[in-house]
């Protein structure tokens, strides 16, 4: 199963939505490991991503940008394969 990725920053206000849905998404999903990195950690993910934070990767593909839907981020964690 691939890692679920949240990249974001402290004090994103969207970013605490994000994790929320993550979380419960994943309590669903025990299986599904979960990573979360800031931004400012990382110079290329500041480059690349530093206005459309929250940025949310099943493995390392961009699932959604900015709000995480609940019920999209299952069905996609449901078509990825074991």
């Amino acid at each position: 199963m691939p890692v679920l990725t949240l990249l974001g920053k402290p004090g994103c206000h969207l970013c605490d939505d994000a994790r929320a849905v993550i979380h419960t998404v994943l309590a669903e999903h025990p299986e599904v490991r979960f990573e979360e990195r800031s931004i400012l950690e990382d110079p290329a993910l500041l480059d690349r991503y530093a206005e459309e934070i929250p940025v949310v990767l099943i493995g390392d593909r961009v699932h959604t940008i900015w709000r995480v839907d609940a019920d999209r981020l299952r069905a996609a964690l449901t078509e990825v394969p074991a």
